[in-house]
């Protein structure tokens, strides 16, 4: 009998134990994926650098079907992929025709990072960004909200892989510090929709 008490003594201090549980991917979207670093985009703009090579050197802007043009290579599939990730598939494409290439990839104009501000807004408008934003930042370059906003049923709309998914954002609980809204980043192609 003893035994069984210690054993649920100790599982409700291992319960009590347990870290706050966090919130749910449903309540609060995933921040941008900065570890893996920037993915290129359709209008990007790079700069292309092969080490010993002039000819091969180029700015490349990325064409709306995701791909660069380069001497040799022909068409490259660029979008979708970081800096790091199309330098290595170069190397490979250009170890063909020579030994050892060396390849730089930079993104020298970001121009892929786009969003949409729609509804009761002073300055509904599809946004142009160069870094991170949250829904709070973009709804102060679209002016705020005006006085018919409804600020608690303001949707983010935001279409990946094929499906199209609706984020409630309550605007009044982000002002508040209210910890169960999260003022989170935007991803390109979000669509910010204001009742």
């Amino acid at each position: 009998m003893s035994v069984t008490v210690f054993a649920l003594t100790i599982l409700a201090l291992a319960a009590s134990s347990d870290p706050k549980p966090s919130p749910s991917p449903s309540r609060t979207p995933a921040a941008p994926d900065e570890v893996l670093g920037y993915r290129i985009g359709p209008e990007d703009v790079l700069q292309v650098s092969v080490w010993n090579n002039e000819a091969m050197s180029r700015t490349a802007p990325v064409r709306p079907d995701g791909k660069i043009s380069l001497p040799l290579l022909n068409d490259v599939q660029a979008a979708g992929l970081t800096p790091m990730e199309l330098r290595q598939e170069l190397m490979r494409r250009l170890a063909d025709y020579m030994p050892h290439p060396e390849v730089a990839v930079s993104v020298t104009d970001v121009r892929s990072f786009k969003v949409s501000v729609i509804g009761a807004v002073p300055k509904p408008d599809r946004y142009e960004l160069k870094s991170w934003a949250t829904v709070m930042d973009v709804l102060a370059m679209a002016g705020g909200l005006n006085e018919f906003a409804a600020r608690s049923r303001i949707v983010v709309i935001r279409s990946q892989e094929g499906r199209t998914q609706r984020i409630p954002f309550d605007y009044e609980k982000v002002r508040s510090g209210d910890p169960a809204q999260a003022n989170f980043h935007l991803v390109p192609g979000d669509i910010v929709m204001v009742p």
